[in-house]
């Protein structure tokens, strides 16, 4: 009987301790995240599979949804997205929400996705979404700085808003402070890609007050690992660079994310039979997102 109540104690033990190791984000939805081991670490990280070699020009530091533009690091022109257009005179894009002027710029990739997003939202009684700020071009970024000021704006090329992965979502109801389209980007966007770009409790790394209000596309599983780690995207780019390798099991679904320093036009190895994309930290190096084979 006492070896049956040592068993029992040493097993509840153990589940205690896998509770401390594996994250849960808030009961909903699984977000497994690991960090390798330097014995993981395999040269070619994905020497385990089948890979090909391909060659990472310096350029691509400065291309990607990854980037991380502030104060430190302005925008390069590579950087800005080409698919940028006026959702105005794209009504196919304009779904779900509705749009503050007819001078509203974004990547059509994002507004997309954005679309995709709000649509959902619906199905939860929330639908009075509307963009009142996407992307802007160097000259109307620094008209806003001259009229706002650096306490509410920041110089051309230091903005998010100048790459077209940003926008300011607005609503209807009121303020996003108070509006359930802002209780529920808070709560959902990471599932769609999105990151609350400046929350309340990160002014002191991001440099930027409170937007509830500004959300920055960096696609899955980044915004998952973000929003379960409360990481903006300073916090997350450290966390990657350091980790070098880390694996994310998103939904049952499982990514791997690298880190490669780039100094110069670099060879890695990626796989050869799965999706992966390759995006710049705008600093230093690429990360390099492996996809599961079915999404």
């Amino acid at each position: 009987m006492k070896k049956w109540g040592f068993l029992l104690i040493f097993i509840l033990c153990l589940g205690v301790k896998a509770f401390n190791i594996v994250p849960f984000f808030q009961g909903e939805k699984d977000i497994i995240i690991t960090a390798h081991n330097e014995n993981d670490k395999v040269e070619g990280r994905t020497a385990s599979e089948n890979t090909q070699k391909v060659e990472i020009l310096a350029e691509q530091i400065y291309q990607g949804n990854l980037l991380l533009v502030n104060s430190k690091y302005p925008i390069h022109s590579e950087s800005i997205k080409s698919d940028v257009v006026n959702l105005n005179a794209r009504n196919e894009l304009v779904k779900g929400y509705s749009l503050f002027n007819n001078e509203t710029y974004l990547s059509e990739e994002i507004a997309h996705k954005f679309s995709n997003m709000t649509l959902d939202a619906e199905e939860d009684g929330v639908s009075s979404f509307l963009i009142s700020s996407g992307f802007r071009n160097f000259g109307e970024q620094n008209k806003l700085y001259k009229e706002m000021s650096s306490n509410r704006a920041l110089p051309a090329g230091y903005s998010e808003h100048n790459l077209g992965l940003s926008l300011d979502v607005g609503s209807s109801q009121g303020k996003m402070e108070v509006a359930p389209e802002g209780k529920w980007i808070k709560e959902n966007a990471w599932k769609y890609g999105f990151t609350l770009r400046y929350p309340e409790d990160k002014t002191d790394i991001t440099g930027i007050q409170y937007e509830p209000w500004h959300i920055r596309y960096v696609g899955l599983p980044h915004s998952a690992i973000m929003k379960e780690k409360n990481f903006v995207l300073e916090e997350y780019l450290d966390f990657i660079k350091e980790e070098k390798h880390i694996s994310a099991t998103v939904n049952g679904q499982k990514y791997e994310v690298f880190y490669y320093p780039v100094t110069e036009n670099t060879t890695i190895n990626v796989p050869a039979n799965l999706r992966y994309e390759v995006s710049g930290n705008n600093t230093d190096g690429v990360i390099v997102t492996v996809f599961p084979d079915n999404v």
